[in-house]
């Protein structure tokens, strides 16, 4: 389980960050920073993965009542443009930035930083590990999952509100079947496949 003693060791405030939505072949990524309120840490948070969605709901909430919380994003065009690394990278500094804070140290979810002004570190399962950036975690994934929530009333055959933009067979077939939409990563195999096939 997560807990505080990565937090600990650094002088606040220390932001936690990570990301959601690397791996889909449709949507944003995006990206949370967290600081926690060490008086009031919300109980159960825990890497987003492992949590139900009515869980993570709960906790997203409560999160966003007592905690600071920084959300950016990198939309399709600049994954599409930068890659899908350096897209997530600046996803988080969009994150850190809109906290308005200067942080002591930012802890990272995975194994780099990107390149910034600020004091971080990176950590392998990281969202396992740490409090901050497990909490970042279920904001950042909450975040992703309505905004594909939203965009599946726009185009419902893919079956974003289930799949979340990932390769699902009834996402893939209905890629195939209705090629890609505006929302769709053309830098994805499977996506530029798709519009091979026009």
């Amino acid at each position: 389980m997560p807990d505080l003693r990565h937090e600990s060791q650094h002088i606040a405030p220390v932001v936690g960050v990570d990301e959601a939505g690397r791996g889909p072949l449709a949507g944003p990524v995006v990206a949370a920073a967290v600081v926690l309120d060490c008086a009031n840490i919300p109980a159960g948070i825990d890497d987003s993965k492992a949590l139900s969605a009515t869980r993570r709901a709960r906790i997203f909430g409560a999160l966003m009542d007592s905690a600071q919380v920084g959300i950016g994003m990198a939309s399709v065009e600049e994954i599409d443009r930068l890659n899908i690394l350096w897209a997530t990278m600046l996803a988080m500094h969009r994150a850190v930035d809109a906290l308005a804070i200067t942080p002591g140290m930012v802890l990272v979810d995975g194994n780099r930083c990107p390149d910034w002004p600020y004091p971080s570190r990176a950590i392998i399962g990281g969202d396992a590990k740490s409090l901050s950036i497990a909490a970042a975690s279920i904001i950042a994934k909450q975040h992703r999952d309505a905004i594909m929530a939203a965009a599946h009333d726009q185009h419902p055959h893919y079956g974003w509100a289930s799949n979340k933009g990932y390769g699902s067979a009834q996402h893939l077939a209905a890629l195939r079947e209705y090629g890609p939409s505006p929302l769709h990563r053309r830098s994805f195999s499977p996506v530029a496949q798709a519009y091979l096939a026009l």
